[in-house]
């Protein structure tokens, strides 16, 4: 789609506004992070274990990664619109069971199916390369989810302020609420975009080797999934670290939580501003080194006897401003490898970044004990954030490479 082509807000006849990108993306955010701060308070109410708890965010991960793999090509094959409306849908109906779960095994499985509002992110990014031409895509996507950072930004302080005022579920209710909203404005303004390919679902899928055997594709995957494994680990011992370690109010951990979306909204800004100008490159390079530079300060701050709140969850925006910074300039490269299976490279991109996390929030929950203090989530955080760095480098390098020989 070219880049001239009109769009008029609330006229569904038309590509969809930035706005209503925003919002997909914002919401599949608030989604993963709102009751974080609820999480000791559940383990409570469902008479359960931190560990079984905590799968709340490592299962959705789990279920959110899978998903990806299919979105993509679905809406490659049948439109973007489709299934967004219908994603939202069952993230509403799934919302809705997570609040009335009578036992924490009932919740768990509402709480996958409420994974279903990925929809809402990975079609963001793939609507966006549907829209606007390659050296375009990094900087718009920047701005798309620089707005999205102000979401999870806001969405643990309000999560705890509800938790405190009216309980867990509250937030479950404020999920609904938004969702239902979102839903609304979607069917209103989204616009089809997709250039429908024709295939069939299994022709879809027999692309994905396409995408597998691309080193570029692989390189630029690679780089956001493990620079954002840190901030994945983050979700899932955080909350451990602030209540077990620290003794901290669900509202205070609200509020301190949100620390890593300042520095996430402001790489964004940056990958908006420069990515056309400087490249993607060197833009994920200097991201996953302020991601690991900042993570390596904090442990020295713990190591030196010197870590406080404010140092641990402060030190974190360095770990959000460099996944602004990876995360869109990776997700442009990827998507470009064959700009028609935008939609198929940004589930298996999505699928492989996320996997990842599941695997390192639920690593993270099973690591942190009250007797080891954060050390382990820090060292964890940490050393994905080193191989972030190393991937990058590795790609780099072969580019040059292959400059020489060409």
């Amino acid at each position: 789609m070219q880049s001239e082509v009109k769009v008029r807000f609330l006229d569904r006849t038309t590509p969809p506004h930035i706005a209503t990108l925003i919002l997909m993306a914002g919401l599949s955010a608030l989604a993963m992070n709102i009751f974080l701060p609820s999480l000791p308070g559940m383990v409570a109410h469902f008479d359960t274990e931190y560990r079984v708890i905590q799968l709340s965010v490592a299962l959705y991960l789990a279920v959110n990664a899978g998903l990806q793999l299919l979105i993509g090509p679905i809406s490659d094959r049948w439109g973007r619109r489709p299934v967004v409306l219908t994603g939202l849908g069952l993230f509403l109906a799934a919302t809705l069971g997570c609040i009335a779960a009578p036992n924490v095994y009932v919740f768990l499985t509402f709480r996958m199916v409420q994974a279903s509002i990925v929809v809402a992110m990975v079609l963001s990014r793939a609507i966006v390369r549907d829209m606007v031409p390659q050296d375009r895509a990094a900087s718009m996507i920047g701005y798309v989810t620089m707005g999205m950072a102000v979401v999870p930004m806001i969405g643990p302080a309000f999560g705890g302020l509800l938790d405190e005022a009216f309980g867990w579920r509250a937030n479950f209710w404020a999920l609904f609420a938004l969702g239902a909203a979102l839903f609304w404005l979607c069917r209103r303004d989204l616009g089809e975009t997709a250039p429908l390919s024709g295939r069939t679902l299994a022709q879809q899928f027999r692309h994905y080797p396409v995408l597998l055997t691309s080193y570029r594709f692989w390189g630029y995957a690679a780089a956001a999934g493990l620079s954002s494994g840190s901030f994945f680990a983050y979700l899932g011992g955080a909350p451990f670290v602030g209540d077990q370690v620290f003794g901290l109010s669900p509202s205070l951990l609200g509020l301190l939580f949100g620390a890593p979306a300042i520095g996430y909204f402001l790489g964004n800004f940056a990958s908006g501003r420069f990515s056309t100008r400087v490249g993607v490159n060197r833009m994920v390079l200097w991201g996953t080194l302020f991601n690991a530079g900042g993570i390596g300060l904090n442990l020295a701050l713990f190591h030196a006897g010197f870590g406080t709140p404010l140092s641990f969850f402060g030190l974190m925006t360095f770990m959000g401003l460099g996944n602004g910074m990876v995360i869109p300039n990776a997700t442009a490269g990827a998507l470009s490898i064959r700009p028609d299976l935008a939609g198929t490279a940004s589930g298996l991109s999505g699928a492989l970044m996320i996997g990842l996390g599941a695997a390192l929030s639920a690593l993270a929950g099973l690591l942190l004990t009250p007797g080891r203090g954060a050390f382990p989530l820090l060292w964890l955080m940490f050393a994905t954030g080193v191989a972030g760095v190393i991937t990058i480098r590795l790609v780099m390098r072969r580019e040059r490479r292959l400059a020489l020989a060409g």
